[in-house]
Parts: structure tokens; C-alpha cells; sequence
């Protein structure tokens, strides 16, 4: 399968993106940590009006190889949460940048944002890691 990396998102060194939507930002997994990770079982969320703290753990993801930590590419209110990824976490590998988002987030840092890879250089960065 080959990984895309949508050009409208920006994207953190430990594979989360964010892409802006007006005043505020979807969060979710790239699809590189997405396939890295396999068949996922489990998905914990903060609850909506949790903050987050930027390179800070805000949920988990497990999959039959390993649990892995989310952590916050930006700082920020969280809004809305993927109930559909929580109750089903297949939504997370079969869509990961449309239906398999995790959080709505009102960001607290907007600049934050710029700290972020573009999508050429997340996925040079991620070339050959695989």
C-alpha cells in the first residue's frame, strides 16, 4: 500500500498531523504510524475540554504489536473526539486522515503550527524508515 501524506496537514516527528480548519485544527495519526503500528484494537482519548500541552502524552493507541503513546503537536483546547474511532478502531487504519481522526482542537499557540513538518519534508523524513 502506498502511504499518502495529504499536503494540507502538518506534521510532528512522533507521526501525528494536524490540519488546520479555521480557528481550529484536526488532530489525528499519519497513515506511516498508522501501517507501522498494524491491526489496532484500542484507542484512548482525553475527554472534550481536556487541554493538551504540546509534546505532551494525550492518549494511547494499541494494536496487536505494541501500545503506543499520542503525543500533542500543539497545545490547545480539545473540542470534539472521534467517538467512531473509540468504538471502532479499524476506522483509525481504513481512513486515517478523513474518517479516522482523533481529536477537534482550538489551538492555544497558533505559531505552534509552523514548528510542523509540510508533508514533502514528513515524508522524506519517514522514507525508508519502514
Amino acid at each position: 500500500m502506498a502511504l499518502s501524506f495529504p499536503s494540507d496537514c502538518r506534521y510532528a516527528d512522533s507521526h501525528e498531523y494536524v490540519r488546520p480548519e479555521g480557528e481550529r485544527v484536526r488532530l489525528g495519526l499519519s497513515a506511516f504510524a498508522v501501517d507501522q503500528l498494524g491491526d489496532i484494537v484500542f484507542v484512548e482519548l482525553p475527554e472534550v475540554g481536556a487541554e493538551l500541552s504540546c509534546g505532551q502524552t494525550f492518549g494511547s493507541v494499541e494494536s496487536v504489536k505494541a501500545v503506543e503513546d499520542l503525543l500533542a503537536p500543539i497545545s490547545g483546547v480539545v473540542e470534539a473526539r472521534n467517538e467512531a474511532v473509540l468504538a471502532n478502531p479499524e476506522e483509525l487504519q481504513n481512513d486515517p486522515y478523513g474518517e479516522g481522526w482523533l481529536l477537534l482542537v482550538r489551538p492555544g499557540a497558533p505559531e505552534q503550527l509552523e514548528a510542523l513538518m509540510p508533508a514533502d519534508t514528513y515524508a522524506a523524513t519517514v522514507q525508508g524508515q519502514g
